[in-house]
């Protein structure tokens, strides 16, 4: 799973906390990428962040429902 964010971003620092309390559950591993440092996901995902992929394919974004994620996880 990757998170997609950038520095200084609320919603972000909201998405990771549910994120890592989600990936602790489960046993997934995720990693976070900024936008800031990637061209490519700047122009695909400005307007969304913070977007979470799973396996490469746009899960959510915005905001990040523990429930949804946690069964997209499992399954």
């Amino acid at each position: 799973m990757t998170l997609i964010g950038k520095p200084g971003c609320h919603l972000c620092d909201d998405a990771r906390e549910v994120i890592k309390k989600v990936c602790e559950e489960t046993g997934a591993a995720w990693d976070e990428k900024d936008i800031t440092a990637d061209e490519a996901l700047h122009s695909a995902y400005w307007e969304q962040i913070p977007v979470v992929l799973i396996d490469g394919e746009q899960h959510t974004f915005w905001k990040v429902d523990p429930d949804r994620l946690r069964r997209a996880l499992v399954r």
